[in-house]
């Protein structure tokens, strides 16, 4: 299952910059995680410093 961010992102790029697969883009009000393309790694969610990435 692919993560997902929450409404406590704070658009800071963390989380875009530490996707191995490049699966995080900036979307309108936060930033958004590509279901098709997330590796399930969790490595945004280990750089995220609001918590706001969760499986």
């Amino acid at each position: 299952m692919a993560y997902k961010i929450s409404d406590a992102c704070v658009s800071c790029g963390a989380c875009e910059a530490s996707c191995p697969a490049g699966a995080i883009t900036a979307g309108a009000n936060q930033y958004e995680i590509s279901a098709d393309a997330c590796l399930d790694c969790g490595a945004c969610a280990d750089t995220c410093p609001t918590s706001a990435i969760s499986q």
